[in-house]
């Protein structure tokens, strides 16, 4: 099990229940390792690859209240990517208020975090289950959060621009030619028309209206 683990959290509650999950666990959590600013967390986590002694597992809420001194790192998105540019390894696991389907599949399609387990009344049992998986190198969805099912694709550049050009209004048919000139492959159209389909697939999407939107919504594009 994880022996080094770093713990974001501002409410008092929420530290709690992560306090017994992670003694429940067998995980030993020292004081300073609880934090409760982003920047704070950040120091730790550089300080940590200093000392040669890097952090496993960062677990942190998203929403910290402003009411400590002016933060360089706002909140817990943010510090996910600053995390992942020190130490590109780390598992991450977001314990958040927000329960939305859509918006944990777009941290793990854009920051590539490890879980995501939304505070809610079994969030106990949720946590250890997703630490487990975690540890088994696994990615973990939580099935509290709303609209049960997070479908998770991970875009490539390939992905991107193919959804780009649709949304700049290029139809399929002239794909090939704009891939070509980009030195991008596979630039043949069935490929193209396999590969949306297989992103609208994993989305449980229907059409590239759809897909175009969500990529926007989550600043893929």
């Amino acid at each position: 099990m994880f022996k080094n683990v770093l713990i974001a959290e501002d409410h008092e509650m929420a530290n709690l229940s992560l306090r017994n999950v992670m003694s429940d666990l067998g995980i030993t959590v020292v004081e300073k390792d609880y934090v409760f600013q982003c920047d704070d967390a950040f120091a730790r986590v550089r300080k940590a690859i200093r000392e040669d002694n890097p952090y496993e597992l960062l677990i942190t809420d998203l929403s910290f209240d402003d009411d400590y001194p002016t933060q360089k790192i706002s909140g817990g998105k943010e510090l996910i990517q600053a995390v992942k540019e020190v130490q590109p390894d780390i598992k991450i696991l977001v314990f958040s208020g927000e329960n939305r389907a859509l918006i944990a599949s777009s941290f793990f399609n854009e920051l590539n975090i490890d879980a995501f387990v939304p505070k809610a009344r079994h969030d106990a049992k949720d946590l250890k289950l997703a630490i487990e998986a975690i540890y088994k190198n696994k990615k973990y969805v939580s099935p509290n959060l709303r609209h049960k099912e997070v479908h998770i694709h991970h875009f490539t550049n390939y992905d991107k621009t193919i959804v780009s050009l649709l949304s700049s209004g290029k139809t399929q048919k002239e794909m090939p030619d704009l891939l070509k000139a980009k030195n991008m492959e596979p630039f043949g159209l069935s490929s193209i028309e396999k590969r949306l389909s297989l992103i609208k697939t994993s989305l449980n999407m229907t059409n590239n209206g759809q897909l175009i939107a969500y990529c926007i919504a989550n600043k893929i594009i």
